[in-house]
């Protein structure tokens, strides 16, 4: 962690520094509006997880129908500080806008720092920032990730141990996961003790945490997988060691519930492996994040409320708007639902 963070700290002051080299460009910058075009840059987070691998190949599709001109991605390959440098690049071949995943919310600052004294707007996918200017935060409620995983699995276990394999908690994502499912737990099932594996969104971290977890603790009843595109392999292995999988409705069956929504989530619910996954909507992540960087683009402003897509707008903290996307929980009873697209892929 110390040596990702003097790597961040130091692109950022690289970046700093190019840019106070050249002067500063926010008093004099080309503003949103002036015709609304021109090129878009995206980055994404990584490629190692289906989901993300999934979202990249729906931005090109996405930013066609929306009659957006996008750049092809940029993946960050887990690495913040390399974010940070790829934003400045897509900056520095002349992009209008940006649509970025950040991986830390606080480190991204500096690349939305860089892009507002350019004058290009910024849409923020999934993950919102902690700073810096966004012209909107494309995300489902992640609180409310960790609050449905929870209640789906106090609905079959209301006593005992559970896990949460947590995200990169440098991420306002595996924060709020964390902390609703903790909430909930605490305040809807309080006979449950929540143990925590920190997995960084890295299968390897998830599978030798649970490795220890389940060693010392044998009776564990429930797992929840933060991200079930990268935790769900390992947690299925880690089980199958220790003698501990079952299908569901098995007596000894360990409950396991997930986020994501990928194609693998849904075959593993079919399969009686998976009581049940929280979709994240990949497509329209793809889609919202295009539609609303046109519009930024375009030099429109926006305010809370409902929209004409089903979602609402929501002002999380001051200056930061978020559309809100559902994000319908999946079980055996609904996993064959066409909307939902993990079953469209």
């Amino acid at each position: 962690m110390r040596t990702r963070v003097i790597k961040v700290a130091a692109a950022a002051t690289a970046l700093g520094l190019a840019l106070s080299a050249c002067g500063s460009t926010k008093d004099n910058a080309p503003q949103p509006g002036a015709g609304g075009g021109g090129k878009v840059g995206a980055t994404i987070p990584l490629l190692t997880s289906p989901f993300w691998q999934a979202y990249n190949n729906y931005v090109p599709l996405k930013a066609k129908e929306q009659g957006v001109e996008a750049l092809p991605t940029v993946n960050a390959d887990s690495d913040p500080a390399k974010q940070i440098t790829d934003i400045n690049t897509l900056l520095n071949q002349g992009v209008k806008g940006l649509v970025v995943t950040p991986l830390d919310s606080a480190a991204v600052v500096a690349g939305l720092k860089a892009a507002e004294n350019k004058g290009v707007p910024v849409v923020a996918v999934d993950v919102a920032p902690e700073g810096g200017k966004v012209a909107m935060v494309v995300r489902a409620d992640n609180k409310a990730y960790g609050t449905k995983a929870c209640e789906a699995i106090g609905a079959k276990v209301t006593s005992g141990k559970v896990v949460q394999v947590m995200g990169d908690l440098a991420s306002v994502n595996g924060r709020d996961r964390s902390e609703a499912f903790r909430q909930c737990m605490k305040t809807k099932y309080p006979e449950v003790q929540v143990l925590e594996v920190a997995a960084e969104w890295k299968a390897d971290k998830a599978s030798s945490g649970l490795d220890s977890l389940l060693t010392a603790n044998p009776d564990i009843k429930a797992v929840y997988m933060q991200a079930g595109g990268v935790y769900l392999a390992p947690t299925q292995q880690a089980l199958k060691r220790k003698n501990l999988y079952f299908p569901v409705g098995d007596p000894k069956h360990v409950v396991l519930v997930s986020n994501d929504g990928i194609p693998q989530e849904l075959a593993a619910i079919r399969a009686g492996e998976l009581d049940a996954t929280v979709s994240q909507p990949a497509d329209d992540y793809a889609k919202y994040g295009m539609y609303w960087i046109k519009k930024a683009m375009a030099g429109e402003t926006f305010k809370a409320g409902p929209t004409d897509h089903g979602s609402t707008v929501v002002e999380v903290r001051p200056g930061i708007l978020e559309d809100q996307l559902p994000a319908p929980v999946v079980t055996k009873d609904n996993v064959d639902d066409k909307a939902l697209w993990g079953n469209n892929l």
